[in-house]
C-alpha cells in the first residue's frame, strides 16, 4: 500500500506536523495533496492534545508549487472547481486557532509560498529558494498571495517579487520580512518544530482570539475597540488569566497547559 501524499506525525509534545510526501515530484501540490491537507486539518481541529502545527515537505524540500501538468486542458468549470478546492485548504489553515509554523526548506514555490504565508511564523534555510513563477507561466498569483504577501513585506516589495520572478534566498527573505527566522539548511525542520513547541505553551484562547483579529482587521477604531471589549472581557473571566496572574504574583513561569490553579 502506497504512503499518503500528506504525512501526519507528532514530532514534539503538543505539536503536529503535516508534510507533503511526493518526493519524485519535488512535493508538487495536486488535488490529492490538497485533499490530504483538508482531511488532516479537519482531524486536527478535533484533537485537543495538539496546540501547534508545523507544515513542510519531505526530503528537505517544501514544495515546487502547484502541479502544473494537472492544470492543463481544464474547462472553466474544472478551473473554478480546482480553485474552490484551493480555497478550502487556505481557509482551513487561516482559520486554524493553533499557532502554525512553516518550514521553508530547499525550494518553496508558487502555491507553497501561499500556504506558508498563511502560517504565523516562517523558518527558512540560508540557501533555500523562494519562487514566484506565476506570471512567467501566464497565471495570476493565487493561494491568497495578493493579500498575504503585501501584508508581510509591503506593497512595493510584493509587486517587485511577483513581477521579477527571481529566486529569493534565505537571508534576503529574512531581510524583507518574508521569513521570521534564518538557520542552516539542515536545521530548518528541527527549528520549526522547536518553535512550534514554544508557541504551543502560549495561552490557547487569547492566542486564538488575537490570531483571528490579525487575520480579519477592523475597518474602524470603533469596531476595534468593541472587539477589545468583547475579547478582553472573555479573557479576564478565563482560566488562562487566572493562571497568568497567579504566576506573576508567585514570580514563576505560567503553565497554560496544565493550569495548576484550575485543578481545585
Amino acid at each position: 500500500m502506497s504512503e499518503p501524499v500528506v504525512l501526519l506525525d507528532h514530532p514534539a509534545p503538543r505539536v503536529a506536523r503535516l508534510c507533503i510526501n511526493r518526493p519524485a515530484q519535488r512535493n508538487a501540490i495536486d488535488e490529492a495533496v490538497r485533499q490530504g491537507f483538508i482531511d488532516r486539518l479537519d482531524a486536527l481541529v478535533r484533537d485537543a492534545s495538539v496546540r501547534a502545527l508545523v507544515i513542510g515537505g519531505v526530503q528537505g524540500v517544501f514544495s515546487a508549487g502547484g502541479d502544473v501538468p494537472s492544470m492543463l486542458g481544464l474547462s472553466e468549470a474544472q478551473a473554478r472547481a480546482r480553485l474552490g478546492h484551493v480555497q478550502q485548504v487556505c481557509q482551513r489553515v487561516a482559520d486554524l486557532r493553533l499557532p502554525v509554523v512553516a518550514a521553508m526548506e530547499g525550494v518553496t514555490a508558487g502555491a507553497a509560498v501561499g500556504l506558508s504565508l498563511l502560517a504565523d511564523r516562517i523558518v527558512i534555510g540560508r540557501e533555500a529558494r523562494v519562487l514566484f513563477p506565476f506570471l512567467k507561466i501566464g497565471l495570476v498569483p493565487d493561494w491568497g498571495q495578493l493579500l498575504t504577501l503585501p501584508r508581510r513585506v509591503g506593497l512595493p516589495v510584493a509587486r517587485r517579487l511577483l513581477c521579477g520572478g527571481e529566486p529569493v534566498r534565505g537571508e534576503e527573505a529574512l531581510r524583507l520580512g518574508l521569513a521570521d527566522e534564518l538557520c542552516e539548511d539542515a536545521q530548518v525542520m528541527d527549528r520549526a518544530v522547536a518553535l512550534a513547541g514554544e508557541l504551543a505553551l502560549l495561552p490557547a484562547e487569547p492566542f486564538a482570539r488575537m490570531k483571528q483579529r490579525l487575520q480579519h482587521p477592523s475597518a474602524t477604531l470603533a469596531e476595534e475597540l468593541q472587539r477589545d471589549q468583547d475579547d478582553q472581557a472573555a479573557c479576564l473571566l478565563g482560566a488562562d488569566f487566572r493562571e497568568g496572574f497567579s504566576a506573576f504574583r508567585e514570580k514563576r513561569a505560567p503553565d497554560f497547559i496544565h493550569r495548576p490553579g484550575d485543578r481545585a
